[in-house]
């Protein structure tokens, strides 16, 4: 089922009709433009021959950073969801581009933090999306106050659905 499937507004008024359109046109261009993400990072590690792991598997590495994190935070922050994290870890560790160590408290806990290999990964993808903030400002395509105002949107958006994941029973 498409989000452009028509869907009556719970209560009929024309107001809220607009607002039902214009909110499923937002989630399809959040959706659109996570995909569109990760064709950018694949295209740019393509260009630099960096074909040993994949887009989602950059972001992992990027979002890390100099972190030395939980790997259930990943997923508790939102970052990925469950399974993937899991195998997306596994691999990055087999490929040398993440340490990991079980808690000496919890053996059931692991942290992670990157290699120098991992952290070269994370110098890549920083570097392309500091080309990408760069671009857009200078083409006039977004400044300060419209990245705040996205974020800011972002945010809510979030704030609400976590309560209703949290809340909802």
């Amino acid at each position: 089922m498409s989000l452009h499937t028509e869907l009556a507004p719970p209560n009929g008024k024309t107001g809220d009709a607009v607002f039902m359109a214009r909110y499923l046109e937002t989630l399809t261009l959040v959706e659109r433009l996570h995909r569109l993400l990760l064709d950018v990072v694949k295209d740019e590690f393509e260009r630099l021959g960096i074909l040993e792991i994949n887009p989602v598997q950059a972001l992992l590495l990027f979002n890390v950073g100099d972190n030395e994190v939980m790997a259930g935070e990943l997923k508790t922050r939102g970052y990925y969801q469950g399974s993937n994290v899991s195998y997306n870890l596994k691999k990055l560790v087999e490929m040398g581009y993440m340490h990991h160590q079980r808690s000496e408290v919890d053996r059931r806990s692991v942290r992670v933090s990157l290699t120098q290999k991992g952290r070269r990964i994370h110098e890549v993808v920083a570097r392309l999306f500091a080309t990408h903030a760069e671009g857009l400002q200078t083409r006039g395509a977004l400044d300060l106050l419209g990245v705040e105002e996205i974020s800011s949107a972002l945010k809510r958006v979030e704030r609400y659905w976590t309560d209703r994941i949290r809340y909802i029973y």
